[in-house]
């Protein structure tokens, strides 16, 4: 949802129309929108939105943007976002790889981390390194705007302060957050006060300002309880409690989807419209379903299982289980070195769901597209317009997905950031 819905002057539906106004001056941007097209745009009072804009003032969400010319009157007063009140940390954590992202209201990189992982080691081991990706991109912003606010380097003894800060579990019984300790122990290693450490919106200053994790795996899973099943080719994480497990150790806020889905949020969150599939082609192969504008995960978060849909009888073993599968056939065409066949493979199955679901755009990722990108969108273009002429329709567009390797970690962190927007899909 990206402003179209409609508000209701109910005290119970206040947060959703404060979500509605968010939403609206996230997608205003740095220009801001007034409080008058506010109440155009919601359907709510002029009354009942200044009183929502003078709380997210109050907290620290929206500011004063300049004024703009009315047809009648005084100027009017511009509203915008301000991005850098709360953050969110998107997780991909892939088979051989974690990446961590952190970025602010506006969906905004601000920090990054990766490094090498298997997912196959154990849950303690993926557990340690996810929580120690995290931690880490959190520290390495703070240490850099610590460093930006005092105008001189950050010592090592200070760097490993905050580092250390990250790393020691968040009390239950504090109810502090992790970018508490962060802010606090950065504010001593550097042996200044907090307000000449931290001046007015820095990076990560405020309390509470880290909403959460969000963290895009493989499925299959149980997005509602943040459970795995039998994640494809690692069967052992089936039942684990990755959520709870998370969440424990970091000690914020943690949602768990599939990776596909996320970037499928990501795209959604940032612009793309309509119904699409994004088909992600990296160390497996799935696609993440928006349909109406909303990522469609199916009842039990089973929608989306792209590569294993069966398209030779009798082909070759896949991981999963079958045999013959999209995944399997594709992944087979990469390892030979060829491509044209791997595309022209993930094309027969773009062109199922195409037939199936009607769609007005295939997008594609993964680090096996980015490596040749055009023969994938010009052998996945080939089969849908050849399905094209035999129905006599127009044929669906195929082209890459924007922010690369990124994506999917951005994607996950929209599933903290959604509902702060009135988004429901996060």
């Amino acid at each position: 949802m990206t402003g179209a819905g409609t508000g209701a002057n109910l005290l119970a539906l206040r947060s959703h129309n404060a979500a509605l106004v968010l939403d609206l001056l996230r997608t205003a941007g740095s220009d801001g929108i007034s409080r008058l097209e506010l109440a155009e745009r919601t359907g709510l009072t002029p009354q009942a939105v200044s009183k929502i804009t003078a709380r997210l003032r109050e907290d620290g969400l929206a500011a004063e943007a300049g004024r703009r010319a009315s047809t009648g009157g005084k100027p009017r007063t511009v509203l915008r976002l301000v991005p850098e009140a709360a953050y969110a940390v998107g997780v991909h954590l892939d088979r051989d790889e974690v990446r961590a992202v952190l970025v602010d209201l506006r969906g905004t990189v601000v920090g990054e981390r990766r490094a090498a992982l298997d997912l196959g080691a154990g849950a303690g081991a993926v557990l340690t390194a996810v929580t120690e990706a995290v931690r880490a991109t959190v520290a390495d912003a703070v240490r850099a705007t610590v460093a930006d606010a005092v105008r001189v380097p950050v010592a090592d003894e200070a760097q490993a302060t905050v580092t250390d800060a990250v790393r020691v579990p968040v009390a239950d019984e504090a109810r502090a957050t992790v970018t508490d300790a962060v802010r606090a122990t950065a504010r001593d290693a550097v042996h200044v006060t907090a307000t000449e450490a931290l001046p007015a919106g820095p990076l990560l200053a405020r309390a509470g300002s880290l909403l959460g994790v969000g963290v895009a795996l493989p499925g299959p899973l149980d997005h509602v309880r943040g459970v795995l099943h039998r994640v494809t080719g690692f069967p052992e994480w089936d039942g684990f409690p990755l959520r709870e497990a998370l969440a424990e150790r970091l000690g914020v806020p943690v949602v768990v989807d599939k990776d596909t889905n996320a970037a499928a949020l990501g795209l959604a969150a940032g612009g793309e419209g309509g119904s699409f599939a994004y088909l992600h082609l990296g160390t497996g192969l799935g696609a993440g379903l928006v349909i109406g504008g909303s990522v469609h995960r199916g009842a039990r978060t089973g929608a989306g299982e792209f590569g294993h849909q069966v398209i030779q009888l009798d082909g070759p073993p896949c991981t999963c289980g079958d045999r013959g599968c999209v995944e399997a056939l594709c992944l087979g065409a990469v390892a030979r070195g060829d491509v044209e066949e791997a595309a022209r493979v993930l094309g027969s199955g773009a062109a199922n769901l195409v037939g199936l679901l009607d769609i007005d755009v295939v997008l594609l990722g993964g680090r096996t597209v980015a490596a040749t990108p055009e023969a994938f969108v010009r052998g996945v273009g080939a089969v849908l317009g050849a399905r094209a002429r035999r129905t006599g329709e127009d044929a669906v567009p195929v082209r890459v997905a924007p922010g690369g390797g990124r994506a999917v970690a951005v994607g996950a962190a929209q599933l903290v950031l959604g509902p702060v927007f009135g988004r429901g899909d996060g």
